[in-house]
């Protein structure tokens, strides 16, 4: 096996390259092109002069404006390149195209409903309509969870169970009663609705804004979930008490699930990004998008989301948008992020981290060109608001913030039963109900964090596997942890404490 060039070009209109590794000053890395300083790992080199006001292009694709004379060999980051206005093709639907679905469809072992739904997980779940009831709801769920240390296990005769989890959060009440508590409700509902909950019992305390009664007439769900007010129940004893009491009468109920065959076509896959770095857009995501593709094709469905790190590439989902309509939904998206941040006082640029620009990730436009790769090549096909559920199969766009937790929470809530999260900085994370998939974006984190990373894609970069060949794996894995095996972040139990609605409006 050859070794891989020390920089990796993305396309031939590139002003720039990318520095596999950490590239001291001298090295050759294009024709007649010297680095004249340190060029760290995963950041950008110029490779052309670059005037002041000119594009800096990766992917092809603008990423921003040089701020200073970039010269051939320069390092290109925050101190020579910024953003900057720039005219964008919408081309509605220009990009569709046919989509043939494979004959023979992928199978996992999932668990069907008795609506017809398919569960990858089995778990019991215990939300609460307010912060006020949230350590009630945690005491619950700890009287069935397994000692690490002295190995007792309470769900231990009822091996179908996956858990008994609590989602608790930080709001429900001193908030104003319209698009705030609305969006609240769409989430608790989504979660309530669940096919990875076997049974879902909700705890109030009794005089928050967002009463259970409203909840459940709102949200549909009479019925669906076993409901509890402290304050009625009579005080926090009598409560855990009552809650311990449903667990354990909808254990044997639960515990009475079996896997079987099932199409792919019942996965819908979030699609995640966090503490990105310069190679998210290279291995990881690319990687990802292939399983994407290959989901897609095989019938099932994938949710992209993070608006804020799609800003300034919409125009490439555009042309992808099966109707007009869908494409300016997307577009509208975009403005009414544009109008919020500045009401706060934000910029849409202000997104990269500390922890992506130290990765090599300068702008908002880069870093949205190197996150829309999750999506694959497939046509968009529905733009969705937070939290509110998928109906559709394919490639759907969720608006949510660029912030995981928050945006993960909105696609569980929208029906996602499986997450794929890609990291280059080394993100740790779990959503339960649904299992997360963590994708490495290089070898080096993927070793140093092996106990939390699920697939190193840090193979493309190392030059042992193309994009598609590490997509192959991914989907399989998919299927795999469809089929109950458990994921590294299941393995630490992640996933209860990430659970973070999106909380809109002022605090009251």
């Amino acid at each position: 096996m050859t070794t891989p060039a020390p920089v990796i070009r993305l396309h031939p209109d590139d002003g720039v390259l990318i520095a596999r590794a950490s590239l001291p000053p001298g090295m050759v890395v294009a024709e007649g092109v010297t680095t004249t300083e340190r060029i760290p790992a995963g950041h950008k080199v110029a490779i052309r002069p670059i005037a002041v006001g000119e594009p800096v292009r990766r992917y092809g694709q603008i990423i921003g404006f040089a701020t200073a004379p970039i010269a051939p060999g320069q390092h290109v980051h925050t101190q020579n390149c910024g953003m900057g206005d720039f005219a964008k093709d919408y081309a509605y639907g220009v990009d569709v195209k046919p989509v043939p679905n494979f004959d023979l469809p992928a199978t996992f072992d999932g668990i069907r409903r008795a609506d017809g739904r398919v569960a990858t997980r089995n778990y019991i779940g215990i939300l609460t309509s307010v912060n006020c009831s949230a350590h009630v709801a945690g005491i619950v769920a700890d009287m069935f969870k397994k000692n690490p240390f002295t190995g007792d296990n309470p769900l231990a005769d009822y091996p179908n169970v996956d858990g008994v989890v609590a989602l608790t959060h930080k709001t429900g009440c001193g908030m104003t009663q319209n698009e705030p508590l609305a969006l609240l409700r769409r989430t608790l509902g989504g979660y309530a609705r669940h096919a990875n909950f076997s049974h879902v019992v909700v705890l109030g305390l009794g005089c928050e804004v967002n009463q259970i009664g409203g909840l459940m007439e709102e949200q549909k769900l009479a019925g669906r979930l076993r409901a509890m007010d402290i304050q009625e129940v009579g005080g926090t004893r009598k409560t855990v008490e009552a809650g311990i009491a449903f667990v354990k009468e909808a254990l044997t109920d639960a515990n009475k699930v079996k896997r079987e065959k099932v199409a792919a076509s019942e996965l819908t896959v979030a699609l995640q990004c966090g503490g990105s770095d310069g190679y998210s857009g290279v291995s990881a995501n690319p990687a990802l998008g292939a399983a994407s593709d290959l989901l897609v094709r095989h019938g099932g469905t994938v949710i992209l989301s993070e608006t804020p790190e799609t800003y300034g590439a919409e125009h490439l989902l555009t042309r992808r948008a099966v109707s007009r309509e869908v494409g300016e939904k997307l577009v509208g998206l975009m403005r009414w992020w544009e109008e919020y941040t500045r009401r706060e006082g934000a910029e849409m640029n202000a997104n990269p981290s500390p922890g992506n620009k130290a990765g090599g990730l300068t702008t908002i436009l880069e870093k949205s060109l190197g996150a829309m790769a999750k999506a694959g090549s497939t046509n968009l096909v529905d733009v969705l608001n937070y939290a509110e559920p998928i109906t559709k199969k394919g490639f759907v766009f969720m608006d949510t913030p660029g912030y995981d937790p928050v945006a993960a929470t909105g696609q569980v809530a929208g029906g996602a039963n499986l997450v794929c999260f890609t990291t280059g900085r080394g993100s740790v994370f779990g959503c339960k109900p649904a299992p997360s998939i963590k994708l490495a974006t290089n070898t080096p984190m993927y070793k140093r964090m092996e106990d939390d990373m699920d697939v190193n894609c840090g193979t493309i970069l190392d030059g042992e596997e193309t994009v598609q060949q590490c997509g192959q794996r991914i989907f399989e894995l998919m299927l795999k942890t469809a089929s109950g095996q458990p994921t590294k972040s299941e393995s630490f139990d992640f996933g209860g404490a990430e659970f973070a609605p999106w909380v809109l409006g002022a605090t009251m």
